[in-house]
């Protein structure tokens, strides 16, 4: 099981982004991914790239469709290249109402679009690394020209794994079938990733006759543990409120109705719909918060994500923040306890 790190959300990561790649790496963590929330999750990557040498790199995620294939397919491309065969090519969906009235593009059945959409990477990457002629038909995309001029030529490590994230079955599928890797939702539990996402990932690699076992199962995963019972306190304060804030939203609501909560997730959207975000952390029993979240002292954390999450996923990130220098005896810790283990 790797662990990797996640680039926190709430800050520009361009001034820090040496810093952190630099420091994630020197600590052993074995990857780093980046969010497209407020800033590009591209650009770190350049920097990332540039000033490490062994750690994995990736977006958790890039949203796919404001972009077309060709735009997405160079900017891999080339962080392949810089990289030598490090970065990796994470995509997500979003959902209706952000690719409609915040990128202003159109929403049309996710799934098979993006099902089009990395097999158009595929064919742009092919023809570019092969020389073979670009002749890609798809329902919502299509590809058919590329001159040398813009033919970027072949790359030492053209084979850039594409990872997908999701929560429902159908995109779970679609990772079985065509990706590298699924990213598993921060809302997640063992009796989840068990039930309904690694199934489906099994059917969607059995319909396209593969091995389930290739694509790789990455989840971020609430942790509550602290070097002393104010972190530790903050930590759970913190993973209550997001975890009510995540159960609020009806696209999760298959997480939920694995462990039969359904009614508590309606209860959260009521509330969240008349914006009281303040009175839905105590919706979050801490049956819940033991289901959807690992808590154990900082000794003892790997041992309890490895009991927790071994067969079930092979890369973990913290839903905690990675400040270099701050908890970094509780990082190097896990990291040899995960290695370890």
């Amino acid at each position: 099981m790797k662990l990797d790190v996640g680039i926190t959300v709430d800050a520009n990561p361009l001034p820090t982004m040496v810093q952190v790649a630099r420091a994630a790496e020197e600590l052993g963590f074995a990857g780093i991914w980046t969010p497209e929330t407020g800033h590009n999750p591209f650009l770190p990557l350049t920097l990332a790239a540039e000033h490490t040498q062994r750690i994995e790199m990736g977006t958790a995620v890039a949203i796919a469709f404001p972009r077309s294939p060709m735009v997405t397919a160079q900017i891999a491309w080339d962080l392949a290249a810089y990289s030598e065969g490090r970065f990796i090519l994470g995509l997500g969906t979003q959902v209706k109402a952000h690719i409609e009235r915040r990128f202003s593009t159109t929403w049309d059945a996710p799934v098979a679009r993006l099902h089009d959409y990395i097999q158009a990477l595929r064919a742009i990457w092919d023809c570019w690394q092969n020389g073979t002629r670009l002749n890609y038909r798809g329902k919502y995309y299509q590809h058919t020209l590329m001159s040398p001029f813009f033919n970027p030529g072949p790359i030492a490590h053209p084979n850039i794994p594409i990872y997908i994230a999701g929560v429902n079955t159908n995109l779970a599928k679609l990772a079985g079938e065509l990706c590298d890797g699924f990213h598993v939702h921060p809302l997640n539990s063992a009796q989840y990733i068990r039930e309904v996402v690694q199934p489906n990932i099994a059917a969607g690699a059995a319909q396209a006759g593969r091995d389930p076992a290739a694509v790789a199962l990455a989840g971020s995963v609430f942790v509550i543990t602290g070097t002393d019972s104010a972190m530790t306190e903050n930590l759970r304060t913190m993973v209550r409120q997001q975890i009510s804030f995540y159960a609020s939203t009806p696209t999760y609501r298959v997480v939920l109705a694995t462990h039969g909560w359904e009614e508590v997730g309606n209860e959260l959207s009521r509330l969240a719909a008349m914006q009281r975000w303040n009175e839905m952390p105590a919706l979050i029993s801490d049956e819940m918060l033991h289901a959807f979240a690992v808590e154990a002292p900082p000794h003892q954390l790997g041992q309890a994500l490895h009991e927790r999450y071994d067969g079930l996923l092979d890369r973990i990130q913290l839903y905690m923040p990675f400040v270099p220098g701050q908890y970094d005896g509780l990082w190097w810790g896990l990291i040899q306890s995960l290695h370890g283990a």
